[in-house]
């Protein structure tokens, strides 16, 4: 599988800027791939966060070209018994440590091909115990942009380690969900999509409480109200979202990842 002379791989990881490891781990792609474009998509994943990896992945896979390489280094169990895997789904290609993490980036939707990863397959040398990203992963994704086989690096498997999205409670009196990310501007992301909302809520009236505040109405974007001013809208990634215009809505509303979000039907006429 030759992608062309500069085969993109986008690397997500928890290593932060600050020390040498992300350098380290992309000289040894480029080291074995030097014609491969890397793409930073985040590496200030919370350390050993495999659910915000896999959250900030999902929003960024999309719109990458097929036969994109997603290098994903969110490994809290580095050295242990845990496999490293390399795997297709719609014409993406993912490795990375078996945690639960491509589980989720998968949702419910099974790979196309899978291989859990040899490293006698992919290296000539020893791994380090505690840098896999370096001497494990990043080779296997450079291996593969340089034109190897998923089967090359390892045995076809049929199943990756389960982990699973909460996902909201909805029933005639409401909707309750969880705020799941935080990005950069504050926002608070949750895990009540469009299709549910619209589903349940159907033209009534309702209230979200959430943090310090409760909001009345839901806006096209922030800047329908003042600056300043709590909103509630659909962002970008189609799921209901918690922000201030032109402020922090995490600090200023008291909000943090894991907090639950509760729509309430207002019109109790109509329960």
């Amino acid at each position: 599988m030759l992608l062309g002379s500069s085969p993109i791989i986008t690397l997500t990881t928890d290593f932060g800027t600050s020390d040498g490891y992300l350098a380290a781990m992309k000289g040894a792609v480029l080291s074995m791939c030097p014609q491969a474009r890397l793409i930073d998509i985040s590496h200030q994943i919370p350390p050993h966060d495999v659910m915000e990896a896999a959250f900030v992945l999902r929003q960024a896979v999309p719109f990458f070209p097929p036969e994109t390489i997603h290098l994903v280094v969110v490994d809290p169990g580095v050295g242990s018994a845990r496999s490293g895997v390399a795997l297709k789904h719609e014409n993406q290609i993912y490795v990375g440590p078996d945690n639960g993490l491509f589980a989720l980036v998968l949702d419910t939707s099974e790979p196309e091909d899978l291989v859990i990863l040899d490293p006698a397959s992919v290296v000539d040398r020893p791994l380090s115990r505690t840098f896999h990203g370096r001497d494990l992963f990043g080779p296997a994704a450079a291996r593969l942009a340089c034109g190897a086989l998923l089967s090359d690096l390892g045995e076809r498997s049929l199943t990756l380690s389960s982990l699973h999205w909460a996902i909201p409670i909805d029933d005639m009196h409401g909707i309750r969900g969880w705020v799941v990310h935080v990005d950069h501007f504050g926002n608070c992301i949750t895990n009540i999509s469009r299709s549910v909302f619209e589903l349940r809520v159907a033209g009534r009236q309702t209230k979200c409480y959430v943090g310090s505040t409760i909001l009345q109405g839901l806006q096209g974007t922030y800047s329908d109200v003042a600056a300043g001013e709590p909103v509630m809208l659909f962002g970008s990634s189609d799921v209901l979202e918690i922000a201030v215009n032109q402020g922090h809505a995490a600090r200023l509303l008291h909000v943090r990842r894991g907090m639950p979000v509760n729509i309430v039907f207002t019109d109790a006429s109509n329960v």
